[in-house]
Formats: C-alpha cells, sequence, structure tokens
C-alpha cells in the first residue's frame, strides 16, 4: 500500500544529491513516507540522459534499502518547478543539497533564495556532511521576536518526537528592554510548549545581540553537535535579517555543515510531517 507521506528530492547527481537521497530515506523510514525524486532539464536533448542517471540512482536505493522511491523528469526552471513539483504531489518536505559558499547550483542569487524562501512546505538543505545514524538526535532553535515562531515550533516539535531528540534554544543577548522582554516571552511560551510534550529542553542566550546573532548561532549549533538547526524565514521581517544581508547564506552554508530546516510562515507551510 503506497505512503499517504511524500517527501521530494531535488536531485543534480552530485556527491550532495547522494547525502539529500541519504537523508530522506532515513525521515521517509522515520515518518513513514515515499521518496519522490525530481530532475529539472533544460530541454528534451537531456531527458534520455537524466532518465538512464535516474534509473541507477533507483536500483542502488532500492537495493540497498527497502523504500517506495518514485524519479520524475520536469523540463524548465529549478526555480518555478520543484515548488509546484511539491505542490502536485502534496509532498510534506522537500530535502535537497546545497554545494555550500563554494558555489551553490540551487541557492546562488537571489531567485534561488526564493526556491527555498518561497516553499509551500517545509525545506532541509544538507551539504556534504552524512546524515548520523540517530537521524535529528539535537535540534538548534533560533529564538526571534515574530509570532509565527510557533509555527517552527510546530514542526520542530513534530520532529523531536520522531527522534527523541533535545531541543536547544537559541536566543540573541538584547539589552534593550522592550527587546528583551518580548524576546522572554517566546522563550517562555517555547519552553512551556516543549515540555508539555515531554520533549527535552536547553536555553542559551548569546553575548551577541540581533545584529550578529547568526554568527553566534551558527557556532553554537557547531559546538553542540546539532544535527539539525531549525530556522524561520521572515524576509525584512527577521529582527536578524537572515535573506536580505551580508549574512543571507550564513545559515544554510555553515561551514559545519550542518543540515538547516527552513519553514516559511505561510499556511501551507503550518503543517507539519504528521498526520
Amino acid at each position: 500500500m503506497p505512503y499517504s507521506k511524500k517527501i521530494l528530492v531535488p536531485v543534480d547527481f552530485t556527491k550532495v544529491s547522494d547525502v539529500a537521497i541519504d537523508h530522506a530515506i532515513v525521515m521517509a523510514e522515520t515518518i513513514q513516507a515515499s521518496i519522490h525524486v525530481i530532475h529539472v532539464v533544460d530541454n528534451k536533448k537531456q531527458v534520455e540522459e537524466a532518465r538512464e542517471k535516474l534509473d541507477i540512482l533507483e536500483a542502488r536505493v532500492l537495493n540497498e534499502r527497502n523504500i517506495e522511491i518514485h524519479t520524475h523528469i520536469r523540463i524548465g526552471s529549478i526555480y518555478e518547478d520543484i515548488d509546484k513539483a511539491a505542490v502536485e504531489l502534496d509532498a510534506v518536505l522537500i530535502i535537497m543539497g546545497s554545494h555550500g559558499s563554494r558555489g551553490l547550483q540551487f541557492l546562488s542569487g537571489s531567485r534561488a533564495l526564493k526556491l527555498v524562501t518561497e516553499s509551500s512546505v517545509p525545506f532541509i538543505v544538507v551539504q556534504e556532511r552524512n546524515i548520523r545514524a540517530h537521524g535529528y538526535n539535537r535540534l538548534v532553535v533560533p529564538l526571534d521576536l515574530h509570532k509565527d515562531t510557533k509555527q517552527k515550533l510546530s514542526i520542530v516539535a513534530d520532529v523531536a518526537l520522531y527522534y527523541n531528540s533535545k531541543v536547544f534554544l537559541v536566543s540573541p543577548g538584547e539589552t534593550d528592554e522592550f527587546l528583551k522582554n518580548q524576546l522572554d516571552r517566546n522563550i517562555h511560551f517555547a519552553i512551556e510548549y516543549l515540555t508539555t510534550k515531554n520533549i527535552e529542553v536547553e536555553v542559551e542566550i548569546t553575548e551577541e545581540k540581533s545584529q550578529n546573532f547568526v554568527h553566534a548561532l551558527v557556532k553554537y549549533a557547531a559546538a553542540n553537535e546539532a544535527d539539525l538547526i531549525c530556522i524561520m524565514n521572515f524576509y525584512e521581517k527577521s529582527i536578524f535579517n537572515i535573506f536580505n544581508s551580508s549574512y543571507e547564506q550564513a545559515v544554510i552554508t555553515n561551514d559545519a555543515q550542518i543540515p538547516v530546516l527552513c519553514v516559511n510562515p505561510i499556511s501551507t507551510a503550518a503543517s507539519t510531517v504528521k498526520d
């Protein structure tokens, strides 16, 4: 019987694509989902070669793991067709490989960033670091001033419950009384929300203020051997302005190669990977 949940994995047949597939396999086995691999080509002449590569990839996965996998080819643009495919398939998650700061096929330039920031479903971006045997056991979650952070916590809670994860809440060390009080309220809400679900929580207030928070976040995540950093995208609404500043790729292309879960504050992204 086919699984109702579907995970979409865009591939370009490089090492990071293989890593994305491995992440998808672990997640699919955990949440009982099927994997849908998609490769986007520019024209019909590239379809035959792409089909041969996808057939090899599918055979490898089926030989190694007992999992449901499907492959798809689209003629068009990755900037438009990835999200379209996710919507058509009703995917609950997209897992995609990134080539890091050395030059991203999927994440280079403002159009490519829109692939993540305008996605209708949550995105996990991975680099060349393989997924650990325990899956996503240590989750680092930055907290900001935006009320839609609650959407992110819902998905974080689902992941944490699946993997029996510990959640590390990280917040900037604001001295402004108004900002500090608002951040404190968000921290208390997050602690209460997660602990009522029996999820272990630890809180870290960094010395850096909001404008320097991205660097502190990545440093903390690396020091604590995080398996996943979970961020909410707000464009200019974010207090640390991840996608509209010199730090726009600092999280998703972090040197520690920690996978990043990106959640967008829209109604379709508020649904979780659980039924």
